[in-house]
């Protein structure tokens, strides 16, 4: 008998393709796509093969308005970037963030929306303990690079790149989750390397940190 029952999905019968696949198989690549796939080839195939919509989270969102907020503060000249003015950006990010899909999908209510403040400017009072931006050469903010490998093409957006001392380049990559272990500090730092390569690629120099 060469009668072969169809799988059961969500309880209801599929056909088998005739040829080729049900989905298009994705040509771009991004951090975050690779990651998701390294870590749950299930959540990559739902998010970035059958585009399943995604619920938006508080710790994403909170990333996002904080990006904004240190975004807006490397647009000041050096000399004015201070806790204060750092403070001003971040209600600027929030209202701006007012009106988000991925903020007003949250659904808080007004004790939720109070302690979703608390955190975004509890994540930037601690950032003037890791570096002054005020020594900082930026050179690219939100920096979207793309470089075609074989049929792929990868992408990404740069949190800033700037120049060192020596005029070297290097790539910062902004994090708002708990700094990671030892044992995983370098699965942290995927991302940033392929922001490296994509520097090379791109402007053909090698940046000589990642952070």
């Amino acid at each position: 008998n060469n009668h072969v029952t169809p799988p059961l999905y969500d309880g209801h019968m599929i056909e088998r393709a005739a040829s080729g696949p049900v989905f298009p198989v994705p040509t771009s690549l991004s951090p975050s796509r690779v990651s998701s796939f390294t870590s749950c080839p299930m959540q990559f195939r739902f998010s970035s093969i059958e585009k399943l919509p995604e619920a938006p989270g508080p710790a994403t969102t909170k990333g996002s308005i904080v990006h904004r907020a240190l975004e807006l503060l490397f647009v000041r000249p050096a000399a004015d970037r201070t806790p204060d003015t750092l403070a001003a950006d971040m209600t600027t990010a929030l209202s701006e963030y007012a009106t988000d899909a991925d903020y007003v999908g949250l659904r808080l209510d007004a004790d939720g929306a109070a302690k979703f403040e608390r955190d975004c400017r509890s994540l930037i009072d601690k950032y003037f303990a890791m570096e002054d931006p005020a020594t900082v050469r930026e050179i690219g903010l939100e920096l979207w690079m793309e470089a075609e490998v074989g049929a792929l093409t990868l992408r990404g957006i740069i949190d800033r790149l700037e120049l060192d001392a020596d005029g070297e380049l290097v790539v910062t990559d902004y994090k708002t989750g708990r700094a990671p272990s030892g044992n995983f500090e370098q699965k942290s730092l995927a991302g940033v390397h392929f922001y490296s390569f994509l520097c090379e690629a791109v402007f053909g120099k090698r940046p000589a940190k990642i952070r």
